[in-house]
């Protein structure tokens, strides 16, 4: 079995480490070819068990430009000799038009495109133009997945994909591997000492998570905690920026990415998201599994995700004193973390564990190329 994934990019985002999960949990009778837009992003390999085969080619057609004729025939022609085809958010939607175009010409193996949100050009509103792009791209897809109930919304509506194409799948996680607490000296360049409280997310260090808000609302909590931000990307020198303007920056902690969150997460007292776009967040998941309370704009999914308990603390959309509201009544209150933290590590539980997932992932690619056993 032979996979093709074409990502706008594999750096070591949510949803590229979900892929590199599912490849795991596929094992070593499927053979895979990763293609990245962006040239040399490819941060998640590091979590693929090195026991699969899995090339990266240097050769394959740029997945980014006017999708003239010619480009799109040269993408084409390269989805050949596979037998299912992952496409994955914007940047690979060149590819998904080539598809179309040219699945019946050329034979091509059956498609299976992923959207899991948008970055900072399309998080204040979705572009009429590729709207209409996707519209078109899509009609040659086997299915749409997508995490969220937003973008299953936005897919019917918008996109105006038929019912049938369009697949919900919760992100999940293996819950059971952020119940015990990691060491405190687990994270690079920094260990955490006794009497200190975290405040902890994990993101791309990119404009749509806007971390320099999440670092201005955690300025108005007391001295003992600390601000830890797990991620890498183009963002740090501006949070840093940001952390010296409020006055924090001895406490503010980037320390990089981590390859297994489940070893840091832990280490938490408080789990927060800034960001101006998500759909489904991943992080929230493992916060929960790992008994922590979540405070986050009520971006995508995330009221719907967490506890009952927790939903107090979810805020609107942008209200950044809303948010630092709502991180300090947590600070400040180690009971209610403690029962919000029990609550949302049952909900974790109860419905992201990751076997779901995967299980539903497979009934989607199996049923796209004509059988479950081929997966």
């Amino acid at each position: 079995m032979r996979m093709l994934h074409l990502h706008s990019s594999f750096s070591a985002g949510g949803k590229e480490l979900r892929a590199a999960r599912l490849m795991n949990a596929f094992g070593t009778k499927v053979e895979h070819t990763v293609v990245s837009a962006q040239p040399g992003a490819y941060g998640a390999a590091v979590v693929i068990d090195p026991s699969l085969s899995v090339r990266y080619p240097e050769t394959f057609p740029d997945l980014q430009g006017t999708p003239t004729p010619g480009r799109l025939w040269r993408i084409a022609r390269a989805l050949r000799g596979h037998d299912l085809i992952l496409t994955y958010n914007w940047g690979a939607m060149d590819a998904v038009l080539a598809h179309a175009l040219y699945r019946r010409v050329l034979r091509l193996p059956p498609l299976v495109h992923h959207e899991d949100g948008f970055n900072e050009d399309e998080a204040g509103g979705l572009k009429a133009s590729r709207n209409w792009f996707r519209r078109v791209a899509l009609r040659g897809a086997s299915a749409l997945v997508v995490p969220s109930k937003r973008l299953e919304g936005i897919a019917l509506e918008a996109w105006h994909q038929p019912r049938g194409r369009v697949k919900v799948i919760p992100n999940g996680i293996d819950c059971a591997a952020y119940v015990d607490k990691p060491r405190p000296d687990v994270l690079p360049g920094i260990a955490k000492q006794p009497g200190e409280k975290w405040l902890g997310t994990l993101a791309g260090l990119r404009p749509v998570k806007n971390l320099p808000r999440l670092v201005r609302a955690f300025a108005a909590l007391p001295e003992d905690w600390r601000l830890v931000i797990l991620g890498e990307g183009p963002e740090r020198a501006a949070i840093m920026a940001q952390a010296r303007e409020s006055g924090v920056a001895a406490r503010v902690h980037l320390p990089g990415f981590v390859a297994e969150p489940s070893h840091a997460v832990g280490l938490f007292d408080l789990f927060a998201l800034s960001s101006d776009s998500e759909q489904f967040p991943i992080s929230v998941v493992e916060a929960m599994a790992a008994g922590l309370a979540v405070a986050s704009p009520a971006v995508g999914d995330v009221a719907g995700m967490v506890s009952a308990e927790n939903r107090g603390h979810i805020t609107a959309p942008g209200d950044e004193a809303a948010l630092a509201v709502a991180l300090r009544e947590l600070a400040l209150d180690p009971e209610l973390r403690l029962r919000i933290g029990i609550a949302n590590r049952a909900h974790a539980q109860a419905y992201y564990d990751e076997n779901t997932m995967i299980s539903a992932y497979r009934s989607v690619y199996g049923q796209a190329v004509g059988g479950l056993a081929a997966i």
